[in-house]
């Protein structure tokens, strides 16, 4: 029977509870008049009686069809569909009312009948619907799917009704970290403690966990993933507020886990004050705007309302890339003037020229080289880009008196090991020793190949300092995917290796706050957390797509880890801070670190070193000046 009628088309199933609800209404009419007059076959007004039935039915119909009966899909009726099977039948009431009187002016029909009509019909339409929905549920295949939520708050309880539509899955429990609700009940769905999660899912054989944790409970998330998720259990999560609220996501929507949600801390809020302050109807210009944070700059500066966004990239097709998402962003609508320029921070003529003729107010400096065993191999174009680059831009920044100049800096030159650390922070360097002659109130004239120099108005330098950031270019994450998508094995240097990990949109947006709060020379770190293991990093991403890791334990997994040892200017452990002075600032996601640094004369005497050494490509000269002048530098022993 069930089959039968699910095979029907739409209008087919519509005629039978058009069938079903006519019988109802003429059997109410009939029953209610048997009811008043206590016998069910009154005799002296049988023929009245049966026409007001059969009308009885035909307005019971035309109402429940004005009122949208038979638009609803009956499996999935609640609520509201019984207010309006309530008004459908008071209409019809009332109608069958009037034309219960235009029948001789109802001689002979009990007028007080038309109060059980009434409830009659609207036991037997409201009742029918129920018996329905109660019958196609339950005669539908058993649940495919059973599922335990974590957390039973207000979006777990919301999760029930949600699924309850759904007959793949069923709820068989929530957990819940409070103790209070434990034991309780939720929907009918008992409360077990979080403690108990792992047998507990066992005991239930329950095959999906979803994670209804609030955002400030990250390291909650990550924690409960690794355990279940080795378990074999598919973890899932409902999307949180912000994500409603930012229109990422919608309330009912449940989604997979993304690497990002492990990260074990909540994302830093934006102060929007912060984000204009340097960017609003101002000219910004972005070098490296083709790279993973370039280009996140660019769109984060472009949604504040710059006057001029002006692109700078040495690579034709990442250029080309941002430059049409932009574009595409903007529309045909009078937005900010998108600007694209082909050049290289390491030619001081082109980077004045363009800094002139675009007038530009506020510089983001995110250019460089930045794959450590690359630039380990490369040392002398590693130095020239990353660290002459950025004094030849800040000295065309500090020619053509440009207000912001924001230096994108890398934990990696906290005591680095590699070429990559050293050579970002002799630019950190750089940019304290220039900002550092401003502030004495010293003509800011720097020498460079042009011979030019002398600064009209003051730029405030600023450094911010981060760490991994996931994603982008290069790094772990794109390169994890490629080699689970071959089939693996997983490569890992280091079964001990950390690192710090954010996400490049919210790395990008602390970085133009960071800039807006900088008084000249100073070094902002983010807070990002805490450190992430690479091995676990590999563990979660292996589950995350489905497969399982293959060990020693467990020889028929999808996937192996292998690990490679540490490569040339590789480091354990990333350090954000060179020494232990550093302060908050007004912003819970920035700090301030007090770093030592050279006065400039000095500092000038040993870039002209440097600059001669790299000239005569002279790369055992450029490494020992880097041991002089970069504190802290441990360069690995295969550099040695």
């Amino acid at each position: 029977m069930t089959q039968w009628f699910s095979g029907l088309p739409r209008r087919g199933k519509q005629l039978v509870a058009v069938a079903v609800d006519f019988m109802i209404f003429a059997a109410a009419i009939w029953g209610a008049v048997a009811l008043r007059l206590d016998t069910f076959l009154p005799e002296t007004i049988s023929d009245k009686l049966l026409r007001v039935t059969l009308m009885a039915g035909v307005i019971g119909v035309v109402c429940a069809w004005a009122c949208g009966l038979y638009r609803e899909i009956t499996r999935y009726i609640g609520l509201r569909f019984a207010v309006r099977v309530a008004a459908a039948v008071t209409l019809a009431t009332l109608l069958v009312g009037f034309e219960w009187f235009m029948v001789d002016r109802a001689e002979g029909l009990p007028r007080t009948a038309l109060i059980n009509f009434w409830l009659i019909a609207l036991i037997g339409v409201g009742g029918a619907r129920a018996f329905a929905r109660t019958f196609l549920r339950f005669a539908a295949p058993v649940a495919a799917s059973r599922v335990v939520i974590y957390g039973a708050g207000d979006v777990g309880a919301g999760l029930v009704a949600l699924l309850a539509q759904d007959q793949r899955s069923k709820v068989v429990a929530f957990v819940d970290d409070e103790r209070s609700r434990v034991g309780s009940m939720v929907r009918s769905v008992p409360v077990h403690s979080s403690a108990t999660l792992e047998p507990l899912i066992r005991s239930l054989r329950a095959d999906t966990l979803l994670l209804a944790l609030p955002e400030h409970a990250r390291r909650r998330r990550r924690e409960v993933f690794n355990q279940i998720s080795a378990m074999g259990v598919r973890v899932m999560l409902v999307p949180t507020l912000t994500e409603i609220a930012d229109g990422s996501a919608r309330v009912d929507s449940i989604r997979q886990v993304r690497i990002e949600d492990l990260l074990g801390r909540p994302p830093v809020e934006p102060r929007t004050e912060l984000l204009s302050l340097n960017t609003a109807s101002a000219n910004v210009l972005i070098t490296g705007a083709g790279g993973s944070i370039g280009s996140e700059l660019a769109r984060q500066v472009l949604q504040q309302g710059p006057r001029k966004l002006v692109l700078l990239d040495n690579c034709e097709f990442n250029l080309y890339t941002i430059e049409e998402e932009l574009r595409h962003a903007v529309g045909s609508s009078s937005g900010p003037q998108i600007v694209s320029v082909m050049a290289s921070v390491t030619d001081p003529v082109r980077m004045e020229q363009v800094i002139r003729e675009h007038r530009i107010d506020t510089l983001y400096h995110a250019a460089a080289y930045k794959h450590v065993p690359l630039v380990e191999a490369n040392e002398v174009e590693g130095v020239l880009v990353n660290a002459f680059g950025t004094l030849r831009t800040a000295q065309a920044a500090m020619r053509c008196g440009v207000r912001s100049f924001v230096l994108v800096s890398t934990d990696k030159a906290v005591r680095p090991t590699s070429v990559m650390g050293a050579s970002k922070r002799l630019a950190e360097k750089i940019l304290q020793a220039l900002a550092e002659t401003q502030r004495g109130g010293v003509s800011a004239k720097v020498s460079d190949a042009t011979g030019v120099g002398s600064a009209s108005r003051t730029t405030r330098f600023t450094m911010v300092r981060f760490g991994n950031v996931l994603g982008s270019s290069g790094s772990v994450v794109p390169q994890f995917t490629m080699q689970i998508r071959r089939g693996g094995p997983v490569t890992v240097t280091h079964p001990e290796m950390t690192r710090y990990f954010m996400t490049i949109p919210e790395a990008s947006s602390l970085v133009i706050q960071a800039g807006a709060m900088g008084s000249g020379g100073d070094v902002f770190v983010l807070d990002m957390g805490e450190p992430v293991r690479i091995m676990d990093l590999a563990r979660s991403m292996i589950r995350l797509t489905g497969f399982t890791e293959r060990t020693a334990e467990h020889p028929h997994g999808d996937i192996e880890i292998v690990f490679t040892g540490l490569r040339p200017g590789e480091k354990l452990f990333e350090e954000l801070l060179i020494g232990k002075d550093c302060e908050p600032t007004d912003h819970p996601g920035i700090l301030r670190a007090d770093e030592e640094f050279m006065p400039w004369d000095d500092l000038e005497r040993i870039l002209q070193r440097f600059e001669a050494a790299i000239d005569r490509h002279d790369v055992s000269e450029v490494r020992d000046l880097l041991r002089t002048t970069v504190r802290g530098y441990a360069p690995t022993a295969s550099l040695q």
